[in-house]
């Protein structure tokens, strides 16, 4: 069932995903050569503490962590891990889900350690740029499909990478997982119809190689690229309104600027 959201409930995401957002940039500092992906998991535990926020991840499905940290050819839900150390050039994703007094947000972002090469760089804009395009077609009238279209396009026909399919976006609130699903590809014009109201997560993945994924990781959980390749993925959790789209994870209000809602929106004017 999809349930379109109040103005209170927008809020309370708002207010979680601000704190997500924060854990983020604070990892900004602390992700470089020589920590170990446990130091992230490690930072994300005392930051949410410290901010009264839930970790949502962990405990769920039996899931031990409150972050995911997947590095290189890792595409997603690698586990922190004591003895994986981060080296100068490592490409970084850590995606973890937070609830604050109830109300749920989920990002992934991604993080160049030290001198990155240019292979990284490109991989990290053309991932970031998907993210946008297809946050730009979450408007009250297309479908599930606009928003996949646009990110597969721009990733596989313009920059000749691979659109991840096995791990999709999703609706969220009240729990972590809910319909409806948001695939990084598919058919323009197709799927289900979008409505003010709705609160969903856009996650590309994108494959330097081949979009298939090996998930026979003995661990049961890691996923990393069927070739070996380089992997990036970021995500933003956002409401559909009648104003466009507005992300509630965002980390830059500057760039984000047309994205982010009013402090006190007209719930009349965006939702309704």
């Amino acid at each position: 069932m999809i349930t379109l959201k109040s103005e209170r409930e927008i809020k309370g995401m708002q207010k979680s995903g601000a704190v997500l957002a924060g854990m983020h940039i604070g990892l900004r500092k602390i992700i470089k050569p020589g920590i170990s992906s446990w130091d992230i998991e490690k930072f994300a535990l005392r930051y949410l503490a410290e901010n009264n926020a839930k970790p949502e991840e962990k405990g769920f499905e039996g899931y031990e962590y409150a972050t995911c940290v997947s590095v290189n050819n890792e595409v997603c839900h690698g586990f922190p891990r004591k003895d994986l150390l981060i080296k100068d050039g490592d490409l970084v994703k850590v995606d973890t889900v937070v609830s604050v007094d109830g109300y749920m947000s989920d990002s992934c972002w991604a993080y160049a350690v030290g001198n990155v090469s240019d292979e990284v760089k490109n991989l990290m804009d053309v991932t970031k740029k998907a993210l946008y395009l297809g946050i730009d077609q979450a408007i009250p009238g297309n479908r599930i499909g606009d928003i996949g279209h646009a990110m597969q396009h721009y990733i596989e026909d313009e920059n000749g990478y691979g659109d991840v399919r096995e791990f999709v976006g999703h609706g969220i609130q009240p729990t972590m997982h809910e319909d409806p699903m948001v695939p990084g590809y598919g058919d323009a014009g197709r799927g289900l119809r979008l409505k003010a109201g709705m609160t969903i997560t856009i996650e590309p993945m994108v494959n330097t190689g081949d979009w298939r994924c090996d998930t026979s990781a003995p661990d049961g959980w890691t996923v990393t690229t069927m070739d070996g390749s380089l992997s990036c993925q970021y995500e933003h959790t956002l409401v559909v309104t009648n104003d466009g789209p507005k992300i509630l994870t965002s980390q830059d209000p500057e760039f984000d600027a047309k994205y982010l809602l009013e402090p006190d929106f007209d719930a009349k004017k965006l939702l309704i």
